[in-house]
């Protein structure tokens, strides 16, 4: 087995690295779905949505930047192309969505795929004893599950 200069398999941070690599490219395609909601939603909820749509898109630009630095911390090189981000995102696209259920409705579906991808990044951290990986998994993972919960109660519904 071969480490790294941060004491991790070389191998297993390859793998990591390119798993890092899918959530980047969904987490791109969610932070332009916020941008997209959050110009142009409609509507009576518009004042409350408007901002809180902003918030959780500054969130995304911040986590893009985090998954980001840590695939290079691991030696390997992190995507920025649309072509590759389309290519590796399962995140639904909303387009010219304005309805505040649509919009909402669109944030739980796409935080649902990223928590799956977050989940598996998470085993496979474990597996491969890399702690840095590992809690900013465990992380984004809690504070995405709130909120769902709070989006899901918005809608209406129960998680």
């Amino acid at each position: 087995m071969m480490l790294n200069s941060i004491g991790l398999d070389t191998e297993k941070t390859k793998d990591l690295a390119n798993d890092l690599n899918q959530l980047l490219a969904n987490f791109q395609l969610y932070y332009q779905n916020l941008r997209g909601i959050h110009w142009n939603i409609k509507g009576r909820a518009f004042f409350d949505l408007h901002v809180k749509f902003e918030e959780l898109y500054t969130d995304a630009n911040l986590k893009v930047d985090e998954i980001a630095e840590r695939i290079l911390t691991l030696g390997a090189t992190p995507l920025h192309t649309f072509e590759d981000y389309n290519k590796a995102a399962k995140v639904p696209v909303g387009k010219n969505i304005s309805k505040d259920d649509h919009a909402v409705q669109l944030i739980v579906d796409s935080l649902t795929e990223l928590l799956k991808i977050e989940r598996q990044i998470l085993d496979n951290s474990d597996e491969a004893n890399d702690e840095g990986t590992n809690s900013m998994m465990s992380d984004f993972i809690t504070q995405q599950e709130k909120t769902v919960w709070m989006m899901k109660a918005w809608l209406g519904e129960t998680v």
